[in-house]
């Protein structure tokens, strides 16, 4: 089956698996300038991915998961300032650490390494940043990076989780830049990339065309525009 991915603006990505579960990955909707007005109050949500603490990750995430009583996942120390917020306290276990994979109906979610920074909006330490692999119930995965530069354990990324699809971070500043981007398009090994971090803001100068001039000729950059579906 096709999986559709949709960006949302920033690094706001909703996605329904093979399923049926509809996930959104750094839920940054309200007070996103590019998100699509008609996907600022999402329809419904099973399960919520935050990848760190910044304002630009976290957005509705809290929002969402009172309102659908759905799985919230982020890194412990981010996933218990989420129960501060209001979200049903899970006892621990949807805030696991790097290395760590939580299960949520099939879907596995597993915390990678990120070169950043984390904390939430009001000052809180919301523990390390993350990027994180999610297995889809058929196996396809796809490797959000969250915010980011490149590392060079990226290569172990690739070689432990063998990612279909990574979507990373292209907007320069406050991430990696296209001239990062596609060496680590390389470590990991992918042919297919989404960027995504660009254009919301005017720092954020990377694009995608020079992603595409940067990375090898095999590799496919695609790159929705905000509120477009590409599928898998």
């Amino acid at each position: 089956m096709a999986t559709p991915l949709t960006w949302l603006g920033h690094a706001a990505f909703r996605l329904d698996s093979p399923g049926g579960k509809r996930i959104y990955v750094d839920p940054f909707l309200n007070g996103n300038p590019k998100c699509p007005p008609g996907e600022v109050e999402p329809e419904r949500c099973d399960l919520l991915v935050v990848t760190h603490g910044h304002g630009d990750h976290t957005g509705d995430a809290a929002a969402i998961a009172q309102r659908f009583g759905c799985a919230l996942v982020a890194p412990v120390e981010l996933r218990e300032w989420f129960t501060g917020q209001g979200v049903a306290d899970d006892g621990g276990a949807h805030g696991p650490n790097k290395g760590g994979t939580v299960d949520i109906g099939g879907i596995r979610i597993t915390l990678t390494d990120a070169n950043h920074s984390s904390s939430t909006n009001d000052g809180t330490y919301a523990g390390e940043p993350c990027g994180i692999v999610l297995e889809l119930e058929d196996g396809f995965k796809l490797y959000f990076a969250g915010d980011t530069n490149v590392f060079g354990d990226m290569a172990l990324i690739a070689r432990i989780y063998s990612p279909d699809v990574a979507v990373l971070p292209i907007g320069d500043h406050f991430t990696m830049g296209p001239r990062e981007a596609a060496v680590a398009v390389e470590l990991l090994g992918v042919k297919r990339v989404v960027p995504c971090h660009y254009g919301t803001f005017g720092l954020l100068t990377g694009t995608p065309e020079r992603l595409r001039e940067l990375v090898r000729t095999e590799v496919e950059v695609l790159a929705p525009k905000p509120g477009e579906t590409i599928e898998f």
